[in-house]
């Protein structure tokens, strides 16, 4: 009989260490190998010079693309979508005009986003949207856009990141129809045998074509998402025309004083120039073209897309130029080597 005892006792002792063992088990299978290892001995000279490594957790990259639309020069969007997945960024953020726009017809305009949307779908990461003018001018447009992507303007958070994603053709609906107009019958002159004379017209003496509208219904939005995140580390304002160069009425005057005292990057496109600009001591970034039509007079006007690392310390804005990112067989993607990616440098008519 104690042979019988002690055999049960032994059974009942590791059924009783059972969860025990589990316990380590999981533990064993949780923990992840370590980043750094080497086979030098400990306190031995090694041939590096640190081991602190730029890992944090809570660190990301984010790309952004800008206008490929105003003139759209085929196969350029293509490439930097190439290109971009090259870098795996954890995100892609447009700023704007995505498609040319210039009709009324909402069958037209939804072909134009079919087509763009099969060439985005081509990025590895997501791709958020920000309107431009070419995306939510007239009624028409801005349906579409509401029928295929919902809001016109709306934020999120990523890694403790607040996103603001803003829509700069936010007027009134008489302002809209005005503005309409005014640009149908501008490009109607654009496309004529004397282009030139487009720029005497009234659209372009509008100061909203330049900088743009934010509504108060947008401000007080964007006041309301601000005060309900005051943790989070950094705030990247996204939009498509400088609405930060508009004064009094339909600024962007409301949101900046919501963020005074934060830290906070603003991001926008339209001009198809780069440019940085420092105001309330924060960096305002106009970028380039990723496609758009370009200057051949400016050396600013030049296709990139913008990768944006974002540290304990604030954002790693670095500006990549198409023709510069090289694939492993040292070529631009989809040949690229063959195309223009600056006017000034090529000619318009590349």
């Amino acid at each position: 009989m104690k042979p019988a005892l002690n055999s049960n006792l032994r059974g009942q002792r590791i059924w009783l260490a059972m969860p025990f063992l589990a316990f380590l088990l999981v533990m064993s299978c949780d923990q992840k190998p370590a980043s750094f290892t080497h086979a030098f001995a400990p306190g031995s000279p090694v041939p590096w010079l640190s081991e602190k490594f730029d890992d944090a957790e809570d660190q990301f990259t984010f790309g952004i693309v800008t206008d490929l639309n105003g003139g759209e020069r085929e196969g350029i969007f293509d490439i930097a979508i190439e290109q971009i997945n090259l870098l795996r960024p954890e995100l892609i953020v447009t700023v704007g005009d995505l498609v040319e726009g210039a009709s009324s017809n909402s069958d037209s305009i939804h072909r134009e986003y079919d087509r763009f949307d099969q060439r985005a779908r081509k990025a590895i990461a997501p791709l958020f949207h920000v309107g431009g003018n070419h995306d939510l001018t007239d009624p028409a447009m801005r349906q579409v856009w509401k029928d295929r992507y919902g809001a016109h303007y709306y934020y999120f958070i990523y890694k403790n990141v607040l996103f603001l994603m803003l829509d700069t053709e936010d007027h009134t609906d008489q302002r809209r129809a005005e503005i309409h107009e005014a640009r149908q019958a501008a490009i109607k002159v654009m496309d004529g045998p004397e282009p030139e004379k487009a720029r005497d017209m009234e659209y372009f003496k509008m100061p909203e074509r330049v900088t743009g509208t934010i509504g108060d219904t947008q401000t007080a939005y964007f006041k309301d998402v601000i005060s309900k995140h005051p943790e989070v580390k950094w705030t990247i304002v996204f939009m498509h025309k400088p609405i930060w160069k508009r004064e009094g009425a339909g600024s962007l005057q409301g949101i900046e004083s919501a963020l005074t005292g934060r830290p906070y990057t603003v991001f926008n496109g339209h001009f198809h120039s780069y440019s940085h600009t420092t105001k309330n001591d924060k960096d305002h970034i106009i970028l380039g073209t990723t496609g758009g039509h370009q200057d051949p007079k400016d050396p600013n006007s030049f296709d990139h897309v913008t990768l944006v690392t974002m540290t304990a310390d604030g954002p790693a804005i670095a500006n990549l130029r198409l023709d510069g990112i090289l694939d492993k067989y040292g070529k631009i993607p989809l040949d690229g080597d063959s195309v223009c990616f600056q006017a000034s440098k090529c000619g318009e008519g590349h």
